[in-house]
């Protein structure tokens, strides 16, 4: 669907009486015919905006010359329907690591979604996993909120928006207040493309031709708790889901071939300086619009939710070309891959911006096989976690420690395991600041024993307010937040010595 035009043009003009009467008359009567016959075919309003209370807004909107918001009534016919699920679960992330968060169709990042500018989009949002989710399209220049945020287990719910303006964008999680950070920051995203309708972008006008290869490449780092999360102290990053994926999998390109990259950088904390070694860019567009064009260079930069188009040739003659990001403590914790110049390369015309895809029996051996689980909220068991991460590594105090804090931070206590002395005072202090609204929404948080040889419960803490038990019974005492009951603990007490 191309953009819509006013159906109402404008009656401003000179008067065209006086001179040449017959000719003005004449002027007169050829204007007010096209005036009508362009009324008579604009378009129907009630079909994409049904009766809105805003229709005045919606005919200046469509007559600017800047691009109209993307609203459009729910009921609209769309011309794309996306169906995604969102839930809880583990998925490999390769170097022998399991990740333990949330998740998008089963996969961390979630599907690569491609329409074209102009077209209607209808997101339908499903929640299978045991907490809220819910949704934020940054493709959507319209309310999204209010459809398809707070969605509860079970629900889905459904947002309809056109697409009004070109670009890489991206989609996430967003259950609403201090859930939407939570939720991004431990899975649950991924790219949406608006391919341009009537503009090309420079290097497909230069070379009459196509991109050989489309490659769309997501960036995203991986925590082990929620503290840590919200401290930006990283412990992997990814291209596409997968810590050196391309490294081991190598992207197959020919020499002369033309590649167009969506470039998404996710973050959600670090700043991406993108770069691929023996490549000069020929063109780059920011946020993907094609209008944003600039020349040449040599790395782009994109903060967390920044993307670009970038436009490159593969020079005439065979060889490896390494993609990273020259930040280079992402590139060591996993964002770097290859792309491999062969004459004789069997070569896919796209490479997709979501986690890999494997068969059951595949999946449950990487989990099986794995030496580390990465659970940010969790902690993971002992015989499926070898080789914990700092953050699941046992912290242990001795008899002279009078009491030890436990930070309530990112969703997560911290430190997740502590071991004690008996009389030992425990004290919870809440670091979340965001403690508005309730349940998922809302930093709020308390210790709530679920099993050990005393029962305790804290009371529910805001922003630096903190409450405490001395726990005298020597035992295994594993606790929860009960807004958040993802979020566990664990207070071993020592027999006493």
């Amino acid at each position: 669907m191309k953009r819509i035009e006013s159906a109402y043009p404008s009656a401003i003009g000179r008067n065209p009486l006086g001179g040449h009467f017959a000719a003005g008359f004449a002027v007169v009567l050829l204007w007010c015919f096209a005036s009508v016959a362009q009324a008579s075919t604009g378009p129907d309003f009630s079909e994409l905006f049904g009766d809105s209370d805003f229709l005045e807004i919606i005919e200046r909107d469509e007559g600017l010359e800047t691009r109209p918001t993307g609203y459009v009534h729910p009921d609209a016919e769309p011309d794309h329907v996306f169906r995604i699920d969102l839930d809880e679960g583990q998925v490999p992330i390769g170097q022998g690591v399991v990740y333990d968060g949330f998740l998008i169709d089963g996969k961390l990042p979630g599907p690569t979604l491609r329409v074209t500018e102009g077209d209607i989009v209808r997101m339908e949002i499903t929640n299978s996993g045991d907490v809220m989710h819910g949704a934020s399209i940054h493709a959507a220049y319209t309310q999204t909120s209010k459809h398809v945020g707070n969605i509860l287990p079970g629900q889905t719910k459904s947002v309809t928006f056109r697409a009004t303006t070109p670009g890489v964008f991206m989609y996430h999680c967003a259950p609403g207040g201090h859930a939407i950070p939570m939720h991004v920051m431990f899975g649950q995203y991924g790219m949406i493309v608006v391919e341009p309708r009537d503009k090309s972008y420079q290097l497909e006008a230069d070379l009459g031709q196509e991109p050989d290869l489309k490659l769309y490449m997501l960036q995203h780092e991986l925590y082990a708790s929620g503290k840590e999360a919200v401290e930006g102290d990283v412990s992997y990053t990814a291209f596409n889901g997968a810590l050196f994926r391309y490294v081991e999998n190598p992207i197959r390109v020919r020499p002369g071939d033309y590649v167009r990259m969506y470039f998404l950088n996710v973050g959600p904390n670090l700043l991406s300086t993108f770069h691929i070694v023996g490549i000069l860019w020929d063109y780059v567009y920011w946020q993907g619009h094609p209008e944003a064009q600039w020349p040449g260079g040599q790395t782009v930069t994109a903060g967390p939710s920044d993307s670009w188009v970038i436009e490159f040739r593969i020079p005439p003659e065979e060889g490896v070309y390494t993609m990273l990001d020259h930040g280079v403590g992402a590139t060591s914790r996993g964002a770097i891959g290859l792309l491999d110049a062969r004459a004789d390369a069997e070569t896919s015309s796209e490479i997709l911006a979501e986690g890999p895809s494997y068969e059951p029996a595949e999946r449950a051996e990487r989990i099986g096989e794995a030496r580390r689980v990465l659970a940010p909220f969790g902690i993971p068991d002992a015989d499926t976690n070898p080789v914990p991460a700092r953050a699941d590594r046992p912290v242990r105090f001795g008899a002279d420690v009078d009491e030890v804090v436990i930070e309530m931070k990112g969703n997560s206590f911290y430190p997740k395991v502590v071991e004690v002395a008996p009389g030992t005072k425990i004290t919870w202090v809440n670091e979340d600041v965001f403690t508005y609204g309730f349940g998922e929404t809302s930093g709020a948080h308390n210790a709530v024993a679920m099993r050990g040889p005393q029962s305790f419960a804290t009371a529910m803490l805001g922003h630096a307010e903190s409450d405490s038990v001395t726990l005298t019974e020597p035992g295994t005492y594993d606790y929860i937040c009960a807004p958040h009951p993802y979020m566990e603990g664990r207070i071993i007490v020592r027999d006493p010595e």
